[in-house]
């Protein structure tokens, strides 16, 4: 499966507008690495997960497709960032602690992926992949209706196939370990409604939308919002959906 790049030219709209993923995940899987020299973030676009995971480990390569990511990742102490894909990471085998994919394991091809993440792992290493299902509003559900509404049908249609086991949690996708079975953990933040505008605008969807369209979706939702929401803050939130798992010590090659 080739790259297909549905977020460079949203770059600056992901980093800005992304939500943060909880610190008790990162602590979890970081208390499943036997040892904590290298992490590798594989599909860190701008970096969303790799900051946390820099706080716990001695070194975090981060790596993206997509040059305009990268380019929008900050500066962290510890952290490279650099151009590569999944499939070929340049990193020297048997050297990562943890192998990190946060939102975006749909998107790459998994058979080549995961060789790579077999050959990069040390005996005992760390795969943990991620994903977040549809934001939701709390405690309104009438902004929340708006808000589902756009997601299935305003621009429904134009989100890309790969990105169907986002809505399944990724319990569809093939793991290449025997899994461990995580505690739930949930993504919540306070946004004002032009910070949730703006992440909707960081969508592959709301982007296909504008290049196929020539119009801004997020426009008349903004609109409809209006009257419901002034400018105080919403809990906005997300579940978490997290694989997990520890690569033999025998060596065997992933399922």
């Amino acid at each position: 499966m080739s790259f297909k790049d549905h977020f460079s030219q949203l770059a600056a709209l992901y980093s800005a507008f992304r939500p943060t993923y909880p610190p008790a995940l990162f602590d979890y899987l970081a208390s499943l690495c036997r040892e904590r020299h290298l992490a590798w973030d594989c599909a860190c676009g701008s970096g969303q997960a790799t900051v946390a995971l820099a706080q716990r480990f001695d070194r975090v390569v981060a790596t993206d497709a997509s040059a305009q990511q990268i380019g929008a990742a900050p500066a962290i102490a510890r952290v490279t960032f650099r151009v590569a894909p999944a499939e070929s990471s340049g990193l020297e085998p048997g050297s990562v602690d943890l192998v990190s994919v946060a939102q975006a394991l749909h998107w790459l091809d998994l058979g080549a992926f995961y060789r790579e993440v077999h050959r990069v792992l040390r005996d005992e290493g760390m795969l943990a992949v991620w994903s977040y299902g549809p934001v939701r509003v709390e405690d309104d559900a009438a902004v929340d209706g708006l808000i589902q509404e756009y997601y299935s049908h305003t621009v429904g249609p134009y989100w890309p196939p790969e990105r169907r086991p986002v809505d399944e949690g990724y319990r569809g996708l093939p793991f290449p370990y025997a899994e461990l079975t995580p505690p739930p953990f949930r993504m919540g933040e306070h946004w004002d409604r032009a910070r949730l505008l703006g992440y909707l605008r960081s969508w592959s969807a709301t982007g296909r939308y504008v290049e196929q369209r020539g119009a801004d979706p997020v426009i008349a939702l903004e609109q409809r919002l209006a009257p419901l929401w002034s400018e105080a803050t919403r809990l906005i939130t997300w579940p978490l959906a997290v694989r997990v798992g520890r690569r033999d010590r025998d060596g065997a090659h992933p399922r």
